[in-house]
């Protein structure tokens, strides 16, 4: 499969140590499926007047667990559920989370779908109404790669173009 990363510059070789904090899912790589996702992601840069650079990675051709060694932590959010908000929430405001990961998937706290978060970290809306807000967002998808390891033997830089 292909993945994609929004950025400012093409990233050959991602390096977790450049990694921001209090994102989605924690410092880690983020990578889509979806072009259109990481061109969105580029949004800011254009906005700082930066350049606008999508960069393509390889990455499994056949399902993670037939793949990947059993030793890799691979977490999954199949859908915007209680866990994911919880998760999300916890990793967004800098709290820890439970477990440690390699590897993370799952729906993307983007612009739309924070100001239903906000409203929920805010204590001004219930989670069981987040997660109903939620379901009504075009789905996106996320990998997060939170091992260094993992990224250097099973991420294949492709291309870089501008967005």
């Amino acid at each position: 499969m292909i993945l994609y990363h929004g950025s400012c510059k093409a990233i050959e070789k991602p390096d977790l140590s450049f990694s921001r904090k209090l994102v989605d899912f924690g410092p880690g790589f983020y990578a889509t499926p979806f072009k259109e996702q990481a061109i969105g992601w580029t949004a800011r840069f254009k906005r700082e007047g930066k350049s606008a650079i999508v960069s393509s990675y390889g990455f499994l051709q056949r399902p993670i667990d037939e793949i990947l060694p059993d030793a890799i932590r691979v977490l999954e959010f199949d859908t915007h559920s209680m866990d994911w908000l919880n998760f999300i929430a916890a990793c967004r405001l800098g709290k820890p989370v439970e477990g440690e990961w390699d590897l993370i998937m799952g729906g993307v706290a983007n612009d739309k779908v924070f100001d239903t978060l906000q409203l929920y970290f805010d204590g001004l809306l219930p989670a069981e109404e987040a997660i109903r807000r939620l379901r009504y967002n075009k789905p996106n998808f996320q990998y997060c790669f939170k091992n260094q390891w993992l990224i250097d033997n099973y991420l294949h830089f492709v291309e870089a173009e501008e967005a």
